[in-house]
């Protein structure tokens, strides 16, 4: 049996588009559901963590998630894939690097950050592969569903993936790209003289009527990315 979004703890964006934000680090999760399959955006930052999400998404589309983006490769963001068994797992093209020989530096990292060592460990034990790179533009049909638009950029880190869904309004889904809750994080993988580049792009992609989807807080509209861009821009000194 589905269930409503609210029902669910989830916030509807548009038709058949919804997020929600994970406790811990702020995260936000997506989905995106058609006729005959449903996209996962991002899998949480634990084992656990993915499988409350999984069960939550297959109650919303009445039918198992066919396939799962990861916007970008870091714990918070992908600890949680293992448990999507069976789907197409996309992630931007120059990621495979990362996700097959960075199991050690993810688990690090996420202890670093305060995630149990021991969860952590499994997590990063199991680490999912994506099976699909995206290199140019992409769309994904979601069988009767909104098509997804999935774009590979680089600025929060060498290789980030952002998803636009079409609609009224549009949907961009744009991880670290774009933080709310906070200030945008810039680790050792980012690309700091690529990052405004990216966020032009990714306001050419929306338009100015889209919801922009952090990766982390509230969703925000054009003017809100833009302010991001310009602050980024005088913040790593590039134009």
């Amino acid at each position: 049996m589905t269930v409503t979004w609210e029902e669910a703890g989830w916030e509807r964006l548009a038709a058949g588009v919804g997020r929600c934000r994970l406790p811990g680090w702020d995260c936000t999760v997506g989905l995106v559901l058609g006729d005959g399959s449903a996209l996962m955006i991002d899998a949480g930052s634990s084992v656990a963590e993915g499988a409350r999400l999984r069960t939550q998404a297959q109650a919303l589309a009445g039918r198992r998630v066919t396939h799962l983006a990861l916007t970008h490769a870091h714990f918070d963001h992908v600890f949680g894939a293992a448990v999507f068994a069976g789907a197409t797992v996309l992630a931007a093209g120059g990621a495979g690097e990362v996700f097959e020989g960075g199991g050690e530096e993810l688990r690090a990292d996420a202890v670093r950050n305060g995630l149990d060592p021991r969860v952590a460990e499994n997590a990063a034990d199991i680490l999912v592969c994506p099976r699909e790179y995206v290199w140019g533009p992409t769309v994904l049909d979601m069988d009767g569903g909104p098509e997804v638009h999935l774009v590979a950029t680089s600025g929060h880190t060498a290789h980030d993936l952002v998803l636009v869904v079409p609609g009224d309004p549009p949907v961009v889904f744009c991880g670290d790209l774009v933080e709310e809750s906070g200030d945008p994080q810039a680790g050792p993988d980012a690309v700091p003289s690529h990052w405004p580049t990216a966020l032009d792009r990714l306001l050419s992609l929306g338009g100015e009527d889209a919801l922009y989807v952090p990766g982390h807080g509230a969703v925000v509209d054009a003017g809100f990315v833009r302010a991001q861009r310009d602050a980024l821009a005088t913040r790593f000194g590039v134009s």
